[in-house]
């Protein structure tokens, strides 16, 4: 019996030992896993990069000398003459072929040689008036018509005069015997100068004692010498008299207010493009107007 039990024990055992084999053989022999093919992804391709001109910006422009000689007309008021003749003197070097005849005058003195045919490449008026007279008559090139400067009106005395003269007012008093000014039909500071007394209520005791300039320049030198009492000019003129006269007031605010110097090129000039260059030139040249009392109109 004891031995039966044993070998049925051993007996069993061995069954199961052998299904287990089974099991782990019928395991092994399954057909592997398959994955996925991997794919492979074709190489992300661009399109080829265009070459770009590069960007290129205009090249400044700079005004040169003309290939032959030219010369260029400019009719200017007298109380541009200081400091035009700097800038001519600027603008030549710098264009060596350009000769700048200036012909400084009384701006109504200067528009009636234009009208007559003299020649003239630039005018430069002390006030409008001249300038709208040969813009009516289409003698102004169209487009070129800049109000350029402004300017101020004084009252000056000579530096050694003995008379106390510290106002406009002053010079209707009996102790003032003359006084300087520009001729109104000619000289915009002497337009400028009756507006003044009219405003002040005194052109009726002034007037008799008026010496008349053919130009602001003219009225400054009588005054230099102290062959008048007074005489009523532009600051600029003042300030080039060299200590030799005394600034004794300012007209009124909106008398200076008045005061424009326009600009144009003539349409009777023989060199128009070189008159355009040399306006241009005056427009940038503020810091050398500004050394001489003028300001800027724009």
């Amino acid at each position: 019996m004891s031995f039966l039990k044993n070998h049925h024990i051993l007996a069993t055992g061995l069954t199961g030992l052998l299904l287990v084999l089974l099991v782990l053989a019928g395991c092994s022999s399954a057909a592997p896993a398959t994955t996925a093919p991997v794919t492979t992804t074709p190489p992300v391709t661009t399109a080829p990069k265009t070459t770009t001109p590069p960007v290129t910006t205009p090249p400044v422009v700079t005004t040169t000398a003309p290939a032959k000689a030219v010369e260029l007309d400019v009719s200017a008021a007298a109380s541009l003459t200081d400091v035009l003749k700097e800038l001519d003197d600027t603008y030549t070097q710098a264009h060596p072929t350009v000769k700048v005849v200036a012909n400084f005058g009384a701006s109504g003195t200067l528009q009636t040689q234009i009208e007559q045919g003299a020649p003239a490449d630039i005018f430069i008026s002390a006030a409008a008036k001249q300038m709208d007279n040969l813009e009516k008559e289409n003698l102004l090139l169209a487009g070129t018509r800049q109000n350029l400067l402004t300017n101020t009106l004084v009252l000056i005395v000579p530096e050694d005069g003995n008379l106390r003269i510290t106002s406009f007012n002053d010079l209707a008093l009996d102790k003032v015997k003359k006084v300087a000014v520009g001729d109104p039909k000619f000289v915009p500071a002497g337009t400028y100068a009756g507006q003044a007394l009219d405003e002040l209520g005194i052109t009726a005791q002034v007037q008799p004692k008026e010496i008349l300039g053919s130009d602001v320049r003219q009225v400054l030198t009588y005054v230099e010498t102290g062959n008048v009492d007074a005489g009523i000019v532009y600051l600029t003129d003042a300030l080039s008299a060299s200590g030799k006269v005394i600034i004794a007031a300012y007209a009124p605010a909106d008398i200076s207010a008045k005061i424009i110097y326009p600009a144009a090129v003539l349409s009777a000039s023989k060199n128009p493009d070189v008159a355009k260059d040399y306006l241009h030139f005056l427009i940038n040249s503020q810091g050398v107007f500004k050394k001489y009392g003028f300001t800027m109109a724009y």
